[in-house]
């Protein structure tokens, strides 16, 4: 695949207008995972560097009917600035008269950051005009948010067929490491998936079926499969209504020779929290009010010695709710042992990057950490993705 990139084009003077992926996790006012905005800063400092103009985009959380003050982009341009060493002048809307002016008074060196795109409906919607609005403060249109660029959006996608549209170094980066993933991969082949649910990985479970050695499976997305083997879940996070389809990818994965494996044990707790009373079970035993909220250490050894002897090994979604410290070991364990194998290793989701962040584990220990979960899943599924199918040379 071949991109049109921010290498390719004459930077000086121009005014670049950049989708970057700022949806960053928050705990009130306070960013608790920096790694987007980290990982954007190559991309802006390269069109600073080149004598560019910088405006940036984003979107941050589900605002429902308009602006919310819980989910604007102030903390986030602060802590951009502290990363990056520049101040950077935020304007309280993505469109309208402020934007306008803040536009007119940049100068060559200087970042604008404008308001959550989201409190507009148009931006989900990719309004034309929306989308034409964006283009008009800009000669340049960089994409440069990788977890944003499966959505057909006026800022990832609609802005591109008004202005010259160009993928910044992340994007260039996340496409060129995965691409590979797409043709012929050293075997044993192992994805790891987990997360909560199954209709986001329906996609890659069927693309992969056909392509790896094993599927391992954990954290919700588990729990429906061991139901569809018959097993009793008690309370525990399962799709029942999946059911079906459940059944009918184990058979496909038994007609293309692809072990899919669920837990046999798991932590099992009668309620969530940080101090309760927990039991290691074999999944036989689960019943009544129980819940399976992480795989069990018999579970987690067998994943891990698996994970070992692989060549090729992706992983998206934890195993367990890694967030409270009862459940959060099989997701420890499994990320630690990952960090030291020897074969070629691929992680993206939000959650996965979190747990990284909250294990202490560099991200520098695997061969490649996306940004994107749904956009990384999509495109290993070989999907186009319309925000990278409007860069395409």
């Amino acid at each position: 695949m071949k991109l049109r990139t921010i290498k390719d084009v004459d930077l000086k003077g121009k005014t670049t207008i950049v989708r970057v992926d700022y949806n960053v996790p928050m705990e009130g006012s306070i960013i608790t995972d920096d790694t987007r905005i980290r990982e954007s800063i190559p991309t802006i400092n390269y069109l600073l560097g080149n004598g560019a103009k910088v405006i940036l985009m984003s979107h941050l959380g589900r605002p429902k009917n308009g602006p919310e003050d819980d989910l604007r982009l102030n903390p986030v341009a602060d802590k951009l600035s502290q990363i990056i060493g520049k101040p950077v002048i935020k304007v309280d809307d993505c469109v309208g008269p402020e934007v306008e002016h803040a536009v007119k008074a940049l100068q060559s060196g200087q970042i604008l950051m404008l308001e959550n795109t989201r409190f507009h409906k148009e931006e989900e919607a990719n309004d034309p005009e929306f989308a034409k609005k964006l283009a008009s403060y800009a000669d340049i249109f960089v994409s440069d948010g990788f977890g944003t660029v499966h959505r057909a959006h006026a800022s990832t996608e609609g802005i591109a067929h008004h202005i010259p549209a160009y993928a910044g170094l992340l994007v260039e980066k996340e496409i060129n490491a995965l691409s590979p993933l797409l043709g012929t991969v050293e075997h044993p082949f192992v994805v790891l998936l987990g997360g909560a649910k199954i209709d986001t990985k329906i996609g890659v479970i069927k693309t992969y079926i056909k392509k790896a050695n094993t599927i391992l499976l954990g954290g919700g997305l588990a729990n429906t499969f061991v139901y569809a083997r018959g097993f009793d879940v008690g309370e525990s996070l399962c799709e029942k209504d999946k059911m079906e389809l459940a059944q009918e990818l184990m058979i496909e994965a038994q007609e293309n020779n692809c072990k899919l494996v669920t837990p046999g044990g798991a932590i099992v707790a009668d309620e969530i929290g940080d101090d309760v009373i927990t039991a290691d079970m074999e999944i036989t035993g689960v019943e009544g009010n129980m819940q399976m909220l992480d795989i069990g250490e018999k579970s987690t050894d067998k994943y891990i010695e698996i994970l070992k002897g692989a060549k090729t090994i992706i992983w998206n979604g934890p195993v367990g709710l890694y967030e409270k410290e009862p459940f959060e070991k099989g997701t420890k364990r499994i990320a630690q042992a990952l960090a030291k194998v020897e074969g070629k290793t691929y992680l993206g989701g939000g959650d996965t990057l979190d747990a990284l962040k909250k294990f202490n584990i560099d991200p520098k220990s695997f061969t490649h950490v996306s940004t994107g979960g749904g956009a990384m899943l999509e495109f290993l599924e070989g999907i186009a993705l319309p925000g990278i199918k409007v860069l395409e040379a």
